[in-house]
């Protein structure tokens, strides 16, 4: 039970769990990187000591060399565990990217279908980004500020108990108000966001409808709403950049108020007439400590309002973490035998007039059967039976499995769903495409006929595609959801209407290109009729009733499929 609570994709601190490992190597190169750190406020008193006693003849300057080159050498062993930890922590960081995104992933293409989903989940992924960052932050400052200040405060400590009480007694200061702040802080950051949220969404419709806003005259009334909440993004976004880094020369005032107590009270010890009888190299030592932590508490206030703005996103994308479906991603390989639809009946949640009845098929392994009929037949039923998004009557059946009797993590593992909005990310090709996994890009770009076109671009696949993939063609855009769905397939894909924004060349060859698949069953939804021939199976829908067979037998034997074949025939003629 304890295991299960530390991986729960739904509690922050369990992507601290999943990394424990790579954390194990940050707490240990962070530990000596910062405790390492007050060596240089130690080696700076004892160089301003050295040469003060080499200008009065007191030291030979070989010694003066011979303390330099330590420092420098106690130094770049500080500097390689740092480069260690950053570099660690960078790793901890894109792995927690990587299983955050996957999470997502799962829980809207595969759970949450929907016109908005892919503007949706571009909101989630930039909250992914601030939670991550902000994860970072944390992950990074509790040893760049929380070990090195404990031990710039003991080395304080070491040389002047009450100096160090007094000089730092304003350091808790710039805490009280970081922390008195805490709460606007995350009132700014989430009417930012809500604000962000809304214009995205504005931007993408206005883009989208643009010319149905124009023909029925509401572009006007558009374009002033989107003018007012421009201008209520940019009002919100000036208060939380204000809250978040404004603030931070206020801290740092605040925090640095004691060096004027130890120059005074560190002069005395100098002099021996204070607490303490110091010489050049303490009070140097003292002083640049000093220096040194009042500096990292900025950097420790800044901080808090860095993990605020993380909790931010965080309650916003908690809701859309999946169970830990990837957390088996290596596990065994499911492989399918045959998928059957016995006497299955489907239809739209609370809508039975919408029901397609009485489907009867097999298919086995590496077959593509396609499913078409007149527009609005209900041919998307089949493949939303299979993902929860309709419900259906009958048995479906998985290597003579009860579908409905597998568990959601199980049948998750069986089906992949690809629809006819590509819902793409505001990201690169790449990112759409490979989601955090390490896969052959170019294969699967090559899959969809999609390399050239991607390799005539300025930066290739890093290409950044705007919101919903704007920048790209309609064509394009579906040939990146496709490649996405083959980059993570599983045995049974179903794809509704890939084709419909492609030329009748490109379907044919990727067409071919999906034929070479081995091991999946391809459920295509389709009206274009150009491929049947070439297909397994065809399933025709008319008026709720289902017709099943070969594409020449269907065309002896049934009239609606032959009307239906000539009639998409003579469009393909005109395209």
């Amino acid at each position: 039970m304890k295991q299960k609570n530390t991986r729960d994709p739904k509690k922050m601190t369990s992507y601290f769990w999943y990394e424990a490992p790579i954390l194990v190597v940050v707490t240990i190169s962070g530990l000596i990187y910062n405790i390492g750190m007050v060596a240089g406020p130690y080696f700076q008193g004892q160089l301003v000591q050295g040469l003060y006693d080499l200008l009065n003849h007191k030291i030979l300057a070989n010694r003066l060399i011979q303390l330099s080159l330590l420092y420098m050498l106690v130094i770049a062993l500080v500097q390689v565990c740092r480069a260690i930890k950053r570099f660690s922590v960078r790793i901890f960081a894109n792995h927690t990217s990587r299983r955050m995104r996957r999470l997502l992933y799962n829980a809207l293409l595969h759970r949450q279908f929907g016109d908005d989903t892919g503007s949706l989940m571009t909101k989630a992924i930039s909250d992914v980004d601030s939670c991550v960052e902000g994860m970072r932050k944390f992950t990074t400052e509790i040893f760049d500020t929380g070990v090195v200040m404990i031990a710039y405060l003991a080395m304080l400590l070491y040389y002047d108990v009450r100096l160090t009480i007094l000089a730092c007694m304003f350091t808790p200061l710039a805490y009280v108000i970081a922390n008195v702040l805490k709460k606007k802080v995350v009132k700014a950051n989430k009417a930012y966001k809500e604000s962000e949220s809304v214009l995205n969404t504005m931007t993408l419709d206005r883009i989208v409808h643009a010319m149905t806003y124009r023909i029925t005259g509401r572009e006007q009334a558009l374009n002033d709403r989107y003018e007012k909440q421009l201008t209520d993004y940019e009002h919100k976004s000036a208060v939380s950049n204000i809250f978040e880094g404004a603030l931070t020369p206020l801290y740092d005032a605040i925090a640095m108020f004691g060096i004027v107590l130890i120059i005074y009270f560190g002069g005395r010890n100098v002099l021996h007439i204070g607490w303490k009888a110091w010489d050049l190299a303490s009070f140097t030592t003292f002083l640049a400590c000093f220096t040194k932590l009042a500096t990292k508490v900025s950097h420790a206030a800044k901080l808090f309002n860095a993990v605020q703005k993380a909790q931010v996103s965080w309650v916003r994308i908690r809701p859309l973490m999946s169970d830990p479906i990837y957390d088996h991603y290596q596990e065994e390989k499911k492989v399918i035998n045959d998928l059957t639809f016995d006497h299955v009946t489907t239809f739209y949640h609370g809508y039975p007039e919408t029901a397609v009845r009485d489907i009867n098929f097999t298919a086995s392994a590496n077959e593509i059967i396609g499913i078409t009929g007149e527009v609005a037949c209900g041919k998307s039923l089949l493949g939303k039976a299979l993902i929860g998004e309709a419900d259906y009557q009958g048995q479906v059946l998985i290597n003579s499995l009860d579908f409905k009797k597998l568990s959601p993590h199980s049948a998750h593992q069986w089906i992949t769903y690809m629809g006819h909005d590509p819902m793409l990310l505001s990201d690169s090709i790449k990112n759409n495409i490979c989601l955090g996994d390490d896969i052959d890009l170019d294969h699967y770009l090559k899959m969809v006929c999609l390399d050239q076109e991607v390799g005539e671009l300025k930066d290739g696949a890093d290409t950044l595609i705007g919101n919903g993939g704007m920048t790209l063609s309609g064509g394009q855009q579906q040939r990146v959801a496709l490649a996405r769905t083959l980059a993570h397939a599983k045995p049974i894909i179903v794809l509704d209407d890939p084709f419909s924004a492609v030329d009748q060349a490109t379907e044919q060859q990727i067409l071919a290109n999906l034929k070479s698949l081995e091991g999946h069953v391809i459920l295509l939804m389709t009206h274009r009729v150009d491929c049947f021939s070439q297909l397994d199976q065809i399933i025709f829908i008319h008026d709720h009733q289902v017709s099943v067979g070969k594409h020449e037998d269907l065309l002896k034997k049934n009239a609606g499929y032959a009307k239906l074949i000539e009639g998409g025939q003579q469009d393909a003629h005109y395209r």
